[in-house]
């Protein structure tokens, strides 16, 4: 099955450095994307029921950009990352966030991003 990259788009009413916040705290992160997070250096392991998951924080420009490699993916090429931008229009916080899924799978995974962060939107009330 070919992997793809995909990038969602989501707006945010709060300051990228609370954006930002969210994306690497552990009290953040346990609040709207996984169970449990232990930070080692520069190792995340997130847990979801009980299933522990390994990323290395590959790329951090605080307030704009956060990058992570799965430890367990199938190709050192593929990452998650969170592009932070303000829009000087609107002022609105926008969130780019790029992944990788199988071609079959690429809609239900934007799916699962647009609830996560429809969740992390409620938490930080923006």
């Amino acid at each position: 099955m070919e992997r793809v990259k995909f990038t969602s788009e989501f707006i945010f009413r709060a300051s990228p450095g609370i954006v930002y916040q969210f994306l690497t705290d552990p009290a953040c992160l346990t609040r709207w994307f996984c169970d449990e997070v232990d930070i080692n250096d520069s190792t995340y392991t997130f847990v979801w029921s009980g299933s522990p998951e390994a990323a290395e924080l590959i790329e951090d420009s605080e307030g704009d950009m956060v990058r992570f490699a799965w430890e367990d993916a199938d190709d050192e090429d593929e990452y998650l990352e969170f592009n932070i931008t303000k829009s000087p229009v609107t002022g609105e916080t926008i969130v780019y966030v790029t992944d990788f899924a199988d071609d079959d799978e690429v809609e239900d995974q934007k799916a699962l991003w647009e609830t996560q962060l429809t969740r992390m939107r409620a938490e930080m009330g923006g």
